[in-house]
Protein backbone atom coordinates (compact mmCIF):
# COMPACT_ATOMS: atom_id res chain seq x y z
CA UNK A 1 0.00 0.00 0.00
CA UNK A 2 2.88 2.41 0.56
CA UNK A 3 3.37 3.25 -3.14
CA UNK A 4 -0.36 3.96 -3.53
CA UNK A 5 -0.42 6.17 -0.44
CA UNK A 6 2.64 8.01 -1.78
CA UNK A 7 0.99 8.52 -5.17
CA UNK A 8 -2.11 9.84 -3.42
CA UNK A 9 -0.17 12.25 -1.21
CA UNK A 10 2.21 13.35 -3.96
CA UNK A 11 -0.65 14.09 -6.36
CA UNK A 12 -2.51 15.85 -3.55
CA UNK A 13 0.47 18.16 -3.00
CA UNK A 14 0.85 18.75 -6.75
CA UNK A 15 -2.80 19.72 -7.27
CA UNK A 16 -3.19 21.65 -4.01
CA UNK A 17 -0.29 23.90 -4.98
CA UNK A 18 -1.07 24.00 -8.71
CA UNK A 19 -4.73 24.89 -8.38
CA UNK A 20 -3.72 27.27 -5.61
CA UNK A 21 -1.48 29.04 -8.12
CA UNK A 22 -4.40 29.27 -10.54
CA UNK A 23 -6.69 30.66 -7.85
CA UNK A 24 -4.09 33.18 -6.69
CA UNK A 25 -3.62 34.47 -10.23
CA UNK A 26 -7.29 34.57 -11.19
CA UNK A 27 -9.60 35.35 -8.29
CA UNK A 28 -10.63 38.76 -7.02
CA UNK A 29 -9.19 39.97 -3.73
CA UNK A 30 -6.05 37.87 -4.16
CA UNK A 31 -2.74 39.66 -3.68
CA UNK A 32 -1.37 37.69 -6.65
CA UNK A 33 -4.21 38.45 -9.06
CA UNK A 34 -3.20 38.95 -12.69
CA UNK A 35 0.44 37.97 -12.14
CA UNK A 36 0.39 36.19 -15.48
CA UNK A 37 1.47 33.15 -17.45
CA UNK A 38 5.07 33.04 -16.21
CA UNK A 39 3.75 32.98 -12.63
CA UNK A 40 1.45 30.09 -13.55
CA UNK A 41 4.05 28.00 -15.39
CA UNK A 42 6.66 28.47 -12.67
CA UNK A 43 4.08 27.73 -10.00
CA UNK A 44 3.02 24.49 -11.64
CA UNK A 45 6.65 23.48 -12.17
CA UNK A 46 7.41 24.03 -8.49
CA UNK A 47 4.22 22.14 -7.60
CA UNK A 48 5.53 19.16 -9.57
CA UNK A 49 8.84 19.52 -7.71
CA UNK A 50 7.06 19.30 -4.35
CA UNK A 51 4.95 16.31 -5.38
CA UNK A 52 7.93 14.41 -6.74
CA UNK A 53 9.97 15.04 -3.59
CA UNK A 54 7.16 13.57 -1.48
CA UNK A 55 6.25 10.55 -3.62
CA UNK A 56 9.53 9.72 -5.33
CA UNK A 57 11.12 7.40 -2.74
CA UNK A 58 8.12 5.08 -2.35
CA UNK A 59 6.18 5.13 -5.62
CA UNK A 60 8.53 6.65 -8.19
CA UNK A 61 6.26 9.72 -8.28
CA UNK A 62 4.24 9.15 -11.41
CA UNK A 63 1.55 11.64 -10.26
CA UNK A 64 -0.04 11.35 -13.69
CA UNK A 65 -1.99 8.51 -15.38
CA UNK A 66 -0.33 9.32 -18.70
CA UNK A 67 3.10 8.78 -17.14
CA UNK A 68 1.94 5.53 -15.53
CA UNK A 69 0.51 4.20 -18.80
CA UNK A 70 3.58 5.34 -20.73
CA UNK A 71 5.97 3.62 -18.34
CA UNK A 72 3.90 0.42 -18.45
CA UNK A 73 3.87 0.50 -22.25
CA UNK A 74 7.65 0.91 -22.26
CA UNK A 75 8.02 -2.12 -20.00
CA UNK A 76 9.23 -0.10 -17.03
CA UNK A 77 6.17 -0.52 -14.81
CA UNK A 78 3.88 -3.54 -14.20
CA UNK A 79 0.51 -3.29 -15.94
CA UNK A 80 -1.07 -4.99 -12.91
CA UNK A 81 -0.30 -1.90 -10.81
CA UNK A 82 -1.64 0.68 -13.27
CA UNK A 83 -5.24 0.78 -12.02
CA UNK A 84 -4.22 1.29 -8.40
CA UNK A 85 -1.84 4.10 -9.30
CA UNK A 86 -4.41 5.86 -11.47
CA UNK A 87 -7.09 5.70 -8.78
CA UNK A 88 -4.64 7.01 -6.17
CA UNK A 89 -3.68 9.87 -8.48
CA UNK A 90 -7.31 10.78 -9.15
CA UNK A 91 -8.18 10.69 -5.45
CA UNK A 92 -5.20 12.84 -4.54
CA UNK A 93 -6.08 15.34 -7.26
CA UNK A 94 -9.64 15.61 -5.99
CA UNK A 95 -8.54 16.21 -2.41
CA UNK A 96 -5.94 18.77 -3.50
CA UNK A 97 -8.50 20.73 -5.50
CA UNK A 98 -10.98 20.63 -2.63
CA UNK A 99 -8.48 21.97 -0.09
CA UNK A 100 -7.38 24.71 -2.53
CA UNK A 101 -11.04 25.69 -2.98
CA UNK A 102 -11.54 25.81 0.79
CA UNK A 103 -8.43 27.96 1.17
CA UNK A 104 -9.68 30.47 -1.41
CA UNK A 105 -13.36 30.22 -0.52
CA UNK A 106 -13.81 33.93 0.20
CA UNK A 107 -12.00 34.84 -3.03
CA UNK A 108 -14.33 32.55 -4.99
CA UNK A 109 -17.31 34.32 -3.46
CA UNK A 110 -15.79 37.69 -4.41
CA UNK A 111 -15.37 36.63 -8.06
CA UNK A 112 -18.37 36.89 -10.38
CA UNK A 113 -16.85 35.39 -13.53
CA UNK A 114 -17.94 31.73 -13.54
CA UNK A 115 -15.58 30.88 -16.38
CA UNK A 116 -12.65 32.23 -14.39
CA UNK A 117 -13.69 30.11 -11.42
CA UNK A 118 -13.78 26.97 -13.56
CA UNK A 119 -10.37 27.89 -14.97
CA UNK A 120 -8.83 27.69 -11.51
CA UNK A 121 -9.92 24.06 -11.27
CA UNK A 122 -9.55 22.64 -14.75
CA UNK A 123 -8.21 23.49 -18.18
CA UNK A 124 -9.95 24.93 -21.21
CA UNK A 125 -9.02 25.99 -24.73
CA UNK A 126 -8.03 29.52 -25.65
CA UNK A 127 -9.62 28.81 -29.05
CA UNK A 128 -12.20 25.99 -28.93
CA UNK A 129 -11.39 23.52 -31.71
CA UNK A 130 -11.44 19.88 -30.66
CA UNK A 131 -8.79 18.50 -33.06
CA UNK A 132 -6.33 21.31 -32.31
CA UNK A 133 -7.03 21.15 -28.58
CA UNK A 134 -6.54 17.38 -28.57
CA UNK A 135 -3.26 17.75 -30.42
CA UNK A 136 -2.04 20.38 -27.94
CA UNK A 137 -2.62 18.01 -25.02
CA UNK A 138 -1.18 15.11 -27.02
CA UNK A 139 2.06 16.85 -27.96
CA UNK A 140 2.66 18.38 -24.54
CA UNK A 141 2.31 15.00 -22.85
CA UNK A 142 4.36 13.32 -25.57
CA UNK A 143 7.28 15.61 -24.75
CA UNK A 144 6.85 15.02 -21.01
CA UNK A 145 6.79 11.22 -21.21
CA UNK A 146 9.37 10.89 -23.97
CA UNK A 147 11.93 13.05 -22.19
CA UNK A 148 11.29 11.27 -18.88
CA UNK A 149 11.79 7.89 -20.56
CA UNK A 150 14.99 9.06 -22.18
CA UNK A 151 16.42 10.38 -18.92
CA UNK A 152 15.49 7.16 -17.12
CA UNK A 153 17.31 5.33 -19.89
CA UNK A 154 16.79 2.31 -22.11
CA UNK A 155 19.01 0.09 -19.95
CA UNK A 156 16.17 -0.55 -17.45
CA UNK A 157 14.27 -3.65 -18.54
CA UNK A 158 11.20 -5.48 -17.30
CA UNK A 159 13.22 -8.29 -15.71
CA UNK A 160 14.51 -6.03 -12.92
CA UNK A 161 11.33 -4.10 -12.13
CA UNK A 162 11.17 -5.69 -8.69
CA UNK A 163 14.35 -3.88 -7.69
CA UNK A 164 13.70 -0.48 -9.24
CA UNK A 165 10.95 2.10 -8.70
CA UNK A 166 10.52 4.02 -11.93
CA UNK A 167 8.75 7.34 -12.34
CA UNK A 168 9.31 11.08 -12.35
CA UNK A 169 11.32 10.58 -9.18
CA UNK A 170 13.82 8.56 -11.20
CA UNK A 171 14.56 11.69 -13.20
CA UNK A 172 14.90 13.88 -10.13
CA UNK A 173 12.55 16.52 -8.78
CA UNK A 174 14.31 19.56 -10.21
CA UNK A 175 14.81 18.31 -13.80
CA UNK A 176 11.21 17.19 -14.13
CA UNK A 177 10.00 20.48 -12.64
CA UNK A 178 12.00 22.40 -15.22
CA UNK A 179 10.64 20.14 -17.95
CA UNK A 180 7.07 20.94 -16.90
CA UNK A 181 7.89 24.67 -16.85
CA UNK A 182 9.25 24.69 -20.38
CA UNK A 183 6.33 22.60 -21.67
CA UNK A 184 3.96 25.14 -20.14
CA UNK A 185 5.84 28.10 -21.59
CA UNK A 186 6.30 26.59 -25.06
CA UNK A 187 3.18 24.50 -25.62
CA UNK A 188 0.74 25.15 -22.81
CA UNK A 189 -0.93 28.45 -23.65
CA UNK A 190 -3.35 26.91 -26.17
CA UNK A 191 -5.29 24.76 -23.69
CA UNK A 192 -3.82 25.44 -20.26
CA UNK A 193 -1.73 22.24 -20.59
CA UNK A 194 -3.33 19.61 -18.41
CA UNK A 195 -0.81 17.03 -19.73
CA UNK A 196 -2.24 14.88 -16.93
CA UNK A 197 -5.73 13.31 -16.88
CA UNK A 198 -5.92 13.33 -13.07
CA UNK A 199 -4.86 16.98 -12.92
CA UNK A 200 -7.89 17.98 -15.02
CA UNK A 201 -10.54 15.39 -14.19
CA UNK A 202 -10.11 15.39 -10.41
CA UNK A 203 -10.47 19.18 -9.98
CA UNK A 204 -13.29 19.28 -12.55
CA UNK A 205 -15.25 16.79 -10.45
CA UNK A 206 -14.64 18.93 -7.37
CA UNK A 207 -15.79 22.04 -9.24
CA UNK A 208 -19.04 20.25 -10.00
CA UNK A 209 -19.53 19.27 -6.35
CA UNK A 210 -18.49 22.24 -4.21
CA UNK A 211 -21.18 24.68 -3.04
CA UNK A 212 -20.64 28.13 -4.53
CA UNK A 213 -22.15 30.30 -7.27
CA UNK A 214 -20.74 28.85 -10.51
CA UNK A 215 -21.54 27.85 -14.04
CA UNK A 216 -21.30 24.38 -15.53
CA UNK A 217 -18.12 22.30 -15.44
CA UNK A 218 -17.75 22.13 -19.25
CA UNK A 219 -18.02 18.34 -19.39
CA UNK A 220 -18.22 18.51 -23.18
CA UNK A 221 -14.53 19.44 -23.24
CA UNK A 222 -13.44 17.12 -20.40
CA UNK A 223 -12.53 14.16 -22.63
CA UNK A 224 -9.74 16.10 -24.35
CA UNK A 225 -7.43 16.60 -21.31
CA UNK A 226 -8.01 12.93 -20.44
CA UNK A 227 -7.58 11.14 -23.76
CA UNK A 228 -5.08 13.59 -25.28
CA UNK A 229 -2.46 13.02 -22.57
CA UNK A 230 -3.03 9.24 -22.53
CA UNK A 231 -2.51 9.12 -26.31
CA UNK A 232 0.62 11.27 -26.00
CA UNK A 233 2.04 8.97 -23.34
CA UNK A 234 1.34 5.85 -25.39
CA UNK A 235 2.93 7.24 -28.55
CA UNK A 236 5.97 8.50 -26.60
CA UNK A 237 6.47 5.03 -25.13
CA UNK A 238 6.06 3.38 -28.53
CA UNK A 239 8.63 5.61 -30.20
CA UNK A 240 10.98 5.20 -27.23
CA UNK A 241 10.79 1.42 -27.61
CA UNK A 242 11.52 1.62 -31.33
CA UNK A 243 14.47 3.94 -30.87
CA UNK A 244 15.98 2.10 -27.90
CA UNK A 245 15.70 -1.32 -29.59
CA UNK A 246 17.24 -0.22 -32.90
Amino acid sequence: MQPLVSEFIGTFILILLGTGVNAANTLNKSYAQNTGWVFITLGWGFSVFAGVVVAGPASGAHLNPAVTVGLATAGLFPWADVTGYVLAQLGGAMLGAFIAWATYYKQYLATEDNGAKLGTFSTGPAVPHAPSNFFSEFIGTFVLVFVVLYIVGPELKADNLENVTIGLGSVGALPVALLVVVIGMALGSTTGYAINPARDLGPRIIHALVPMPKGDSNWGYAWIPVLGPVAGGLVAAGIFLMVSSS
